[in-house]
């Protein structure tokens, strides 16, 4: 009877934790999850922050062929335009023995491929256009890739709706070529907020649109 007692008391002596215990078990699962989320958030930055940085190293390229040749890349008849109908920007980039020459027009960031091409929006509109799909059929998924544009946008005109400054968004463009790196959207094209009907974002480099 006595052991019978002893066991009794132990079990009531080890059941359960104390509210203060319970307390600290809380606080210590929401730092890990915060810290969890703040990494996650971190990673997302830097993926940000790398396509900007890409985008910006096609900048400098376009800028240096420009003072080589006097022209733009995929501007044959150097009329001031960059992308049209016959002009081929890859075959300029890749044959003018950059420093760092470059063999794709592709980027992978976590599970999104970005596809890079060069041409307009109009007469001497000249732009860095980017496309989630090869053939700029796809649009952007959100808020994942529209992210991506918003972030870029933010960072060149301290704003994000896709429809002012020297970023914009789009829904439809006419061509978009991946043999030759060349898109065009058409000059009565009116841009369009980051969305997912978006299917591109255009960097005007050199002047607004």
């Amino acid at each position: 009877m006595k052991n019978a007692n002893r066991q009794n008391s132990w079990f009531r002596g080890q059941a359960g934790f104390t509210l203060i215990e319970l307390a600290i078990v809380l606080v210590i699962i929401g730092i890990i999850i915060g810290a969890v989320l703040k990494g996650q958030d971190l990673v997302e930055n830097g993926r940000h922050k790398r396509l900007g940085a890409e985008i910006k190293q096609w900048e400098v390229l376009i800028w240096t062929y420009f003072d080589r040749e006097k022209r733009f890349p995929g501007d044959s008849d150097s009329d001031g335009t960059m992308g049209e109908s016959t002009e081929n920007p890859k075959s300029d980039f890749t044959t003018a023995a950059f420093a760092s020459q470059p063999s794709a027009n592709s980027l992978t960031l976590g599970s999104s491929t970005f596809y890079i091409f060069f041409g307009n929006a109009g007469t001497k509109k000249n732009a860095i256009i980017v496309c989630v799909s090869e053939d700029c059929t796809t649009t952007f998924s959100a808020p994942e890739e529209t992210g991506y544009a918003k972030f870029f946008d933010g960072a060149i005109d301290d704003t994000v709706d896709g429809t002012a400054g020297r970023v914009l968004g789009f829904d439809t463009l006419t061509t978009a070529d991946s043999a030759t790196w060349r898109a065009e959207i058409a000059s009565a094209t009116n841009a369009v907020a980051y969305t997912s009907a978006a299917k591109a974002f255009a960097y005007f480099f050199d002047r607004k649109r």
